[in-house]
């Protein structure tokens, strides 16, 4: 019979397994991605004891939202891993997707990225763009674009994020974060709140809606360096995706808005290097020059890909020429082992939490599958765990 675990003892060793993200779900073995891969290991987790390792992660505000909408996001420190939690409800009752961030600090060279990169926050104002499916680590690349300024200038940044996925200490920089459903009710009210906070460095989470890429525009165009990530697969889809995201009648302002202010587009995606034996991001790099602009300016996005393959004096990179790179590359660079023991994050003191929800539960799911694995809050020994 497997040996029972705490939640933070399998968030812990799928971390130390190297895991990028962690899958629970009510009467289903536990699921984590490696490499890429999903991998199933271990026994089925009961609805009960999902639903109890949520309620464990979430503070009573978090749960009070879970109850509303069906599905929250938070972010916290379990087992010394620093993760985003999405809860959410299913057919069979609770699940959770845990992403599982890196413990090092990251930076253009730790994550092997082209030095070139680290040029883009040279801008004293403007807008980056970084782009990429999930979980192609656009988060992981913007937080390395902020160390770089944190570790040269003294400059104020403010981030705007749901939720907080890096705590970023300050060095020569001052770094506020600001996470929205807790500190902000929405991206759009804190990017208001955030032109008469003097910042320098804006950093916004993600733009999805209209009013979000409006005030992230303007915020570029007033003199603040903003960065940003957006999903989506080319640089001339990112730019597509923000133009179309407005009225048709507005498009052409928007695109002659977009192209004063855009400085540069960053697309990645993780790819398997047989040279290095590990994952690296796979880039493709546009510089907004003279030329990519007027592309901009007169809605000719579809000729962005043949400028990048010629763009290379201005520091522009197609994906084959970046790939060429990678494979010529020897200096690279291997994230530390995780460390073990760390401590969890504290909860928050019992006054300052709002009173528990009083509501019933979220439906559970018929009790097809018990399974032995409990929430005991103990951190048992990582070696007795099937990964």
């Amino acid at each position: 019979m497997t040996r029972p675990m705490s939640i933070s003892t399998l968030i812990r060793h799928a971390h130390s397994q190297g895991a990028s993200d962690l899958h629970l779900e009510a009467g289903m073995p536990p699921a984590v991605r490696i490499r890429g891969k999903l991998r199933i290991r271990g026994e089925a987790w009961s609805a009960s004891q999902t639903l109890a390792a949520a309620r464990q992660l979430a503070s009573d505000a978090d749960w009070e939202r879970f109850y509303d909408r069906r599905s929250v996001d938070l972010s916290r420190r379990i087992g010394g891993v620093r993760c985003r939690i999405n809860i959410f409800q299913t057919s069979r009752g609770t699940g959770l997707a845990i992403r599982l961030f890196s413990s090092f600090t990251a930076t253009i060279d730790t994550l092997n990225l082209h030095p070139s990169l680290k040029s883009l926050v040279d801008r004293p104002h403007g807008l980056v763009l970084i782009c990429g499916p999930t979980g192609s680590g656009k988060s992981t690349t913007i937080a390395a674009l902020i160390s770089e300024i944190n570790a040269r200038e003294a400059r104020h940044i403010l981030t705007i994020e749901q939720p907080i996925e890096y705590e970023l200490r300050p060095r020569l920089s001052y770094i506020r974060q600001r996470e929205v459903g807790r500190d902000t009710p929405s991206f759009a009210q804190a990017l208001v709140d955030a032109l008469r906070e003097d910042p320098d460095v804006l950093v916004v989470g993600e733009v999805r809606q209209p009013e979000t890429m409006r005030l992230t525009l303007a915020a570029a165009e007033t003199g603040h360096l903003v960065l940003t990530s957006v999903h989506s697969s080319t640089a001339s889809e990112a730019l597509s995706r923000i133009i179309s995201a407005f009225p048709s009648e507005i498009q052409g302002s928007v695109s002659a808005q977009l192209a004063e202010c855009l400085v540069a587009v960053v697309c990645q995606r993780l790819a398997w290097s047989p040279a290095a034996s590990m994952v690296a991001p796979e880039c493709e790099i546009m510089v907004a020059n003279t030329a990519i602009k007027a592309c901009i300016r007169q809605g000719q996005l579809h000729r962005i890909p043949a400028i990048i393959e010629t763009g290379r004096a201005d520091g522009m990179w197609s994906r084959d020429q970046y790939r060429r790179w990678l494979e010529s590359k020897t200096d690279w660079r291997r994230p530390p082992k995780p460390k073990q023991g760390a401590p969890e994050e504290a909860p928050a003191p019992a006054a300052a939490r709002p009173a528990a929800p009083r509501r019933p539960p979220p439906r559970r799911p018929s009790p097809a599958s018990e399974g032995v694995i409990v929430l005991d809050g103990i951190d048992e020994n990582p070696d007795d765990i099937l990964f």
